[in-house]
C-alpha cells in the first residue's frame, strides 16, 4: 500500500479512536445520571454524529493539507508546524524583515514586537475555508473546543552577520487538543507564507544590492572615463603659448628655451594616459605639477612664486592621477594669472592618524576672482574620490589668509598597491 495512504489512514484513525474514547467517556457519565441516565439513544444519537462529523473533519483536512503542501506526511499532517530560516542580515535588520513579513499576513489580529529580545509574537485570525462548520451552533465539536485561533511565535538568533530565525505556528489551543481536532492545514499555510515573505524581502534586498553596485559601477566607469580624457588632453592653449614661448627664447636665450622645453616634456610625460594607470601617487602627481609649475615660471618670471612642502615618506601615498593638476591650474587660472602682479602657489602635504592631507594654496584674488569657473572639476575631484575611497576621502575649499583660497584633499595614508587591492 501506498506509504501517504497508510499515513492517511493511521491518522484518520488516530482522531476517530480519540473522540471514541471521549464519547464512551462521556456515556458512562451520563449512564450515572439518575433518572435520565436510562435514556441511551441521546448519548448514542450525538455519539453517531460526532463520529460522522469527526470523520469527515479529518478528510477534509487530508484534502486540504493535499492539495496546499502536494504531499502527505508526518510533518504536513501536524497541527503546529516549525521552521528554521537564515536571513543572510545582522540580527536587527533581519528581525525588521521578519516583523514586516508577519504583518502581511491576512487576519492578522495582534502582533507584539519586542526589538531587544529579538522576539514577535502573533495572533492570527483561523479562516473558514469551506464556510460555516457543519451543522452551525449545533455542531458538538464546537461545544467541547470552540474555534481556536492560531498564533506564531518567531524569535531571531543572532550570528555573524546574519540572523536564524525560529518559527513557530500553531492553535492557540493546548497541544493535548491535537488528538481531537484539525487546523485544515491553516498552521502550514501560515508558515509557508512567513518563509516565502522573508525569501521574497531577501531577494528584494540582493536585488536592490546588485542594482546600487552596477549604478555605482556605472558612475564609476563615467567619471573614470571623464578623467581618462581629462588626463590624456592638454589643454590646447597651454601647449601653444609654451611652444611659442620656447620658439620666442630659442632666439635670444636658448638655455631656458631649452629648460622649458625640458619642462613640457617632463610634463608631457606624465600626463599621457596609462591602461593600468587606475590609481597614481603622491610623488607622481606631485612632478606632473612641478614641471606644470615650472614652464609657467619661465612664462610668469618673477610674478610666480612656488613653493614645495612635501615630506619624502607621504609621496607614496596612493592618490587618483589628475587630482592635484586639478587643484594648481584651479590656483593659477583663477587666482593668480587674474592679478597684475602674480602670486605664490603653496604645495603642503602632512600626515597624522592614518590620514594625508595635500593642501594647494594660493594668495590670488580668492572667491572674489571674476574669473572663478564652473566648478566642475572641483565636483569631479570629488566625485573620482568618493568612487576611489568610498567615505574615507574628502576635498575641502576654504579661503586662505589673508588672501587667495586653499584647497586640501585628505586620503587615507597607503600605498598604490595597498590602494588598488582595497
Amino acid at each position: 500500500m501506498d506509504p501517504p495512504v497508510i499515513k492517511s489512514i493511521f491518522f484518520v484513525l488516530r482522531l476517530a479512536i480519540a473522540w471514541l474514547l471521549a464519547i464512551v467517556l462521556v456515556a458512562s457519565l451520563w449512564s450515572s445520571l439518575p433518572l435520565i441516565g436510562w435514556i441511551e439513544w441521546p448519548v448514542v444519537l450525538a455519539g453517531m454524529i460526532t463520529m460522522a462529523l469527526v470523520v469527515a473533519g479529518a478528510l477534509s483536512h487530508l484534502g486540504r493539507v493535499r492539495l496546499i503542501a502536494g504531499r502527505i506526511d508526518k510533518s504536513t499532517l501536524a497541527n503546529r508546524q516549525r521552521r528554521q530560516v537564515e536571513i543572510p542580515f545582522e540580527a536587527g535588520e533581519a528581525f525588521d524583515l521578519l516583523d514586516a513579513a508577519i504583518r502581511e499576513l491576512p487576519r492578522i489580529e495582534h502582533v507584539e514586537s519586542a526589538r531587544d529580545s529579538l522576539q514577535v509574537r502573533a495572533r492570527v485570525g483561523r479562516p473558514k475555508s469551506y464556510g460555516e462548520h457543519s451543522l452551525g451552533r449545533w455542531n458538538p465539536l464546537l461545544w467541547w473546543f470552540g474555534i481556536p485561533r492560531n498564533q506564531i511565535l518567531a524569535t531571531v538568533t543572532p550570528g555573524d552577520d546574519s540572523g536564524s530565525v525560529t518559527l513557530i505556528c500553531e492553535p492557540e489551543s493546548p497541544a493535548w487538543s491535537d488528538w481531537f481536532l484539525v487546523d485544515d492545514a491553516t498552521n502550514y499555510e501560515n508558515a509557508e507564507a512567513i518563509t516565502r515573505a522573508i525569501s521574497r524581502r531577501v531577494a528584494e534586498r540582493r536585488r536592490g544590492e546588485k542594482a546600487d553596485a552596477a549604478q555605482t559601477a556605472t558612475e564609476k566607469e563615467l567619471t573614470v572615463a571623464r578623467l581618462n580624457l581629462l588626463h590624456a588632453q592638454v589643454e590646447p592653449h597651454f601647449l601653444y603659448n609654451t611652444l611659442a614661448s620656447a620658439q620666442l627664447l630659442t632666439r635670444g636665450d636658448p638655455a631656458r628655451a631649452d629648460e622649458m622645453l625640458g619642462h613640457l616634456i617632463q610634463y608631457l610625460r606624465h600626463s599621457l594616459p596609462s591602461a593600468d594607470e587606475a590609481m597614481s601617487t603622491l610623488g607622481a602627481e606631485l612632478e606632473r605639477a612641478i614641471a606644470y609649475l615650472e614652464i609657467l615660471k619661465i612664462r610668469m618670471g618673477p610674478r610666480l612664486g612656488v613653493q614645495i612642502d612635501v615630506p619624502e615618506p607621504l609621496r607614496a601615498t596612493a592618490l587618483p592621477p589628475m587630482m592635484l593638476q586639478v587643484l594648481v591650474e584651479n590656483a593659477i587660472k583663477h587666482g593668480l594669472e587674474p592679478r597684475t602682479g602674480g602670486g605664490t602657489v603653496w604645495i603642503r602635504a602632512r600626515g597624522s592618524d592614518g590620514e594625508v592631507a595635500v593642501t594647494v594654496a594660493d594668495d590670488g584674488d580668492g572667491f572674489n576672482s571674476r574669473t572663478t569657473g564652473t566648478g566642475i572639476g572641483l565636483k569631479n575631484v570629488r566625485e573620482r574620490l568618493r568612487l576611489a575611497f568610498g567615505g574615507t576621502a574628502s576635498l575641502a575649499v576654504v579661503a586662505n589668509f589673508p588672501a587667495g583660497v586653499a584647497a586640501t584633499i585628505s586620503v587615507p595614508a597607503r600605498s598604490e598597491r595597498e590602494a588598488v587591492h582595497a
